[in-house]
């Protein structure tokens, strides 16, 4: 087994609070992770928010698009200590807690300039580090040369050479599934580190431990904390 093996917060800690919340980055700060990755999305105004969803239903109750909402809008949409907060709201959380990091994920490149102006706007380019598939990778590589880049990747082969030579990752993310020994050490092979994605059982856990990858991404941040202690 490696050494020291990163512990990421899926979202948060979204079984104990509401995920990509303020009180769920902290809680799992709490917890243990040793980075909370969370979802951007722009409010109409340009605003880089924490939401997965492209609507406000499935966690808020409101259909709209969070892209049709202002953020002094959105600022109406729950209560004092859970609602929706700005990236940089998050950025300012996480930088309280030595040590820990903020792993951004994007599902596309819409929000990347705007995302990158809040860290960087923050001098926190350090502190954060950025995940997603190709083009959302090749956005944040061409805003910023020295980023922290994890690529999301779901297939079994990995990234051509030419790929990997343009985003310069630090890791390759694929899900759990994926990921052997054999997996792993082929991704050693071509520079990478893997960091997989999202193990929310113990075995689970621990197989991929076993597997050697350098970072395992959870929704139960408790528990994957207790498995890497142990």
């Amino acid at each position: 087994m490696p050494h020291h093996v990163l512990a990421v917060a899926h979202r948060g800690d979204p079984y104990r609070h509401r995920e990509n919340t303020l009180p769920s980055v902290e809680s799992a700060l709490a917890a243990g992770a040793d980075a909370v990755e969370v979802d951007v999305q722009l409010t109409r105004d340009g605003v880089p928010v924490l939401l997965h969803d492209l609507t406000l239903e499935r966690l808020w109750g409101d259909p709209r698009p969070v892209g049709r909402v202002t953020l002094a809008e959105l600022e109406q949409i729950g209560g004092p200590g859970l609602r929706v907060p700005t990236l940089a709201e998050a950025v300012k959380a996480v930088a309280e807690r030595p040590g820990a990091r903020l792993l951004v994920d994007l599902d596309d490149p819409g929000p990347a300039a705007a995302a990158h102006a809040v860290v960087a706007g923050l001098g926190a380019e350090g502190l954060v580090g950025w995940c997603g598939p190709v083009g959302a990778m090749l956005a944040v590589r061409e805003l910023d040369p020295a980023a922290e880049l994890s690529l999301t990747w779901k297939l079994p082969r990995l990234p051509v050479p030419a790929l990997l030579a343009d985003l310069r990752p630090r890791y390759l993310n694929p899900p759990f599934g994926l990921v052997d020994a054999e997996y792993v050490a082929e991704a050693a092979g071509a520079g990478l580190a893997v960091s997989a994605w999202t193990a929310d059982r113990r075995r689970t856990m621990t197989r991929l431990l076993r597997a050697g990858v350098a970072s395992v991404t959870s929704n139960r941040i408790g528990l994957l904390r207790r498995v890497l202690d142990a």
